[in-house]
């Protein structure tokens, strides 16, 4: 019996009709030129990348440029830096040279000098002390900069500033405590936590991520703690997280003036309102306060919350007022500069990763809106309404720019 075997059957013309192959499209990779210059900015101690971070970057075909002594104030020697891979060079200007410039504070009339045109920019704003000239210098440049105390992630907040208000509220409870300890400028109390003796009373105005770790460090070093904010949900979540059933309360001028009357620590942090804070502790209230109580003003960065309140310096960081010691420092984080510029690095690092995956920057602002929200000049055009009605400076939508209607 004959068996038959079944065969599948093409015409011939589909035989030589040529099949197009499939291929998945890559973005084209770019390697960048990253620049990490020395801070001149008075007393920033802080860097934006840690020597971990260069080596991932290094090892991910990137060349990182650190100008020398960089990290020295972090304690982060030249020595770590060029282990990971970095190029150590001796002049600011040779790294303004790069394509994308990681600092932390904003860059200075003579450091705007150096830049090189269309460069990308990442730094503090720090738009309280700007003037027009900042922005029309970076104009001129072609400069993208991007403000990294503006940029938002996927849940809508700043996750720099988060970081960053977590080590300062953690670490103003820490240099509140050592004055009050003080005999000459405070009043050789302790925060508390021990048997029988009555503990310091600590109040934090403001419920945001600087209130909620000061919140933490006071009540973990045994004190009592009472918060105030405008933000009922604040309040509530500031409760939630610490896991404390805390004294929490609306600001009303009454029942804030009672707290203070009897306050060893006041932490100044209230969320601003268009880059400026609110004032809610008067001269009067500060004058009731008793001899020797402390007033760390967070806030003092936007002006402060406390009518007494004016900036100092790490050098000379406190002055006393109807006999309350106030320590107004606004870059409190360069306190703890090792601490902290791990907190810039572990948020710029992935950036730079991103932006390369992404091809580009440009490519990669067209993808990130949270990025994109904390750009505000886009090849020397002006993005940020803000800035622009306050220094009357023409601006464009950035969303306009990347993406124009046809």
């Amino acid at each position: 019996m004959d068996s038959k075997q079944d065969f599948i059957k093409f015409s011939y013309s589909e035989q030589f009709i040529t099949q197009p192959e499939m291929l998945e499209i890559k973005k084209q990779r770019s390697q960048l030129l990253i620049g990490v210059p020395k801070e001149i900015a008075f007393q920033e101690t802080r860097i934006g990348l840690v020597p971990e971070a260069v080596a991932m970057l290094v090892n991910n075909g990137h060349t990182v440029i650190i100008e020398s002594n960089a990290g020295k104030a972090a304690h982060f020697p030249d020595s770590d830096y060029s282990e990971a891979g970095a190029q150590i060079v001796y002049t600011s200007a040779e790294v303004f040279q790069a394509d994308i410039i990681i600092k932390v504070a904003p860059p200075l009339p003579s450091e705007i000098e150096k830049l090189k045109k269309r460069t990308t920019l990442f730094s503090a704003l720090n738009l309280p002390g700007q003037t027009d000239e900042y922005f029309k210098r970076l104009m001129l440049k072609k400069t993208t900069a991007i403000s990294y105390e503006h940029i938002k992630d996927k849940t809508n907040s700043f996750p720099v500033i988060r970081s960053l208000s977590e080590i300062v509220g953690n670490t103003a409870i820490y240099i509140a405590s050592d004055y009050l300890g003080s005999t000459e400028h405070g009043k050789g109390k302790s925060l508390g936590g021990f048997s029988g003796i009555t503990p310091a009373e600590v109040v934090i105005i403001g419920a945001g991520t600087v209130g909620e770790f000061a919140a933490r460090a006071a009540i973990g070093m045994g004190a009592t703690v009472k918060v105030f904010d405008n933000s009922v949900y604040k309040l509530r979540s500031l409760q939630t997280k610490v896991n404390e059933r805390l004294f929490t309360s609306i600001i009303q001028q009454k029942i804030l003036a009672k707290a203070l009357l009897t306050a060893d620590v006041v932490i100044g942090a209230l969320h601003t309102v268009n880059e400026q804070a609110l004032c809610v502790i008067s001269e009067d209230m500060v004058r009731a306060m008793p001899h020797g109580s402390v007033i760390i003003d967070v806030s003092i960065v936007n002006g402060g919350c406390c009518e007494t309140s004016r900036v100092t310096n790490h050098s000379h960081p406190i002055f006393k007022k109807h006999g309350v010691t106030h320590y107004c420092i606004p870059n409190i984080s360069s306190k703890v500069p090792h601490t902290a510029s791990y907190a810039l690095s572990n948020f710029f690092a992935p950036i730079i990763l991103q932006i390369a995956d992404e091809g580009g920057v440009n490519t990669f602002l067209k993808n990130n809106q949270g990025v994109r929200r904390g750009t505000y000049l886009y090849n020397g055009i002006l993005t940020n309404k803000y800035i622009s009605d306050l220094y009357n400076i023409t601006f464009q939508d950035i969303d306009l720019l990347m993406f124009p209607l046809h």
